[in-house]
């Protein structure tokens, strides 16, 4: 009797699963850390007020959740029809996040105000965008 002995390799690819999974705990932690940004820009003294009316700290978190959820959908989308996803995802998401401060900068706003709102779109792409492109096939 002779036994056989599987001594392949298996290389790990990238599934759809884990990079669902990773751009929720990446969702999650960037809600925390704008609303966490948001709430010490205002103890610091920042008005938090925009056109008059005021932005709950807890909204920084609620909307950074659904644009950081549109970029996991737009990753997972890229897995499955970009040729160069990490590259298409990077280059697509820094577009957009530039493209998301030209409204902090027109908006209705005191100048400490306008940073504050710019400094918490960096913040959450600063930790969404590496998280999810590093769980995109380069």
């Amino acid at each position: 009797m002779s036994t056989t002995l599987d001594t392949t390799t298996r290389v790990s690819t990238p599934t759809v699963g884990w990079l669902i999974r990773t751009g929720l705990a990446a969702t999650a932690a960037a809600s925390v850390a704008t609303t966490a940004v948001a709430a010490a820009g205002h103890a610091a003294g920042i008005s938090l007020d925009v056109g008059g009316a005021p932005i709950p700290a807890m909204g920084f978190g609620v909307l950074t959740a659904i644009f950081s959820l549109v970029g996991v959908v737009i990753a997972v989308l890229l897995s499955r029809f970009a040729r160069r996803p990490r590259r298409t995802f990077v280059r697509t998401t820094v577009l957009l996040t530039v493209l998301s401060l030209v409204p902090d900068v027109i908006v209705d706003a005191g100048a400490a105000t306008k940073a504050l709102l710019m400094l918490t779109h960096l913040v959450a792409a600063a930790i969404v965008i590496p998280a999810v492109a590093r769980r995109l096939a380069a």
